[in-house]
């Protein structure tokens, strides 16, 4: 990796075919590993600081206190001093994606309970009412 990084520098057409930011992206798994890489995302170079988004405060405290190893790394792979400090942020939780099979169970359970009530007139109002307690 080493070997490209500096190839690619060291290129004539480097600049106009990848930004530093782009580097950065490509050499953040090598520098701090597959671990620390599956826990973060969005790697982003804002002047000479990279940012980088971590799942929570934890890892933000944990990977504060390894900056300098970090940013050692990345300048050994890389060979340059465009990044001088690091910045960890807390990411915005993404929502999992819901499985169709659950959200089936969960509205067949509710229309068994309704039909659970033999007077027809109870049932549309336990459902009315059931449906204005979702909301």
């Amino acid at each position: 990796m080493q070997r490209v990084v500096r190839l690619f520098q060291n290129s004539k057409l480097s600049k106009q075919l990848a930004c530093d930011e782009d580097v950065a992206r490509a050499i953040w798994p090598e520098a701090v590993g597959k671990v620390i890489a599956g826990h973060t995302s969005r790697v982003k170079l804002v002047r000479t600081k990279l940012v980088v988004e971590v799942e929570d405060a934890i890892w933000q405290r944990q990977l504060h206190t390894l900056t300098a190893q970090i940013l050692g790394r990345i300048r050994k792979l890389t060979g340059d001093t465009f990044i001088e400090d690091l910045e960890f942020r807390i990411a915005i939780p993404r929502r999992q994606p819901q499985r169709v099979e659950t959200l089936q169970e969960e509205a067949s359970a509710r229309a068994d309970e309704a039909d659970g009530i033999a007077d027809p007139g109870m049932q549309r109002v336990y459902r009315n009412l059931r449906r204005r307690s979702a909301v």
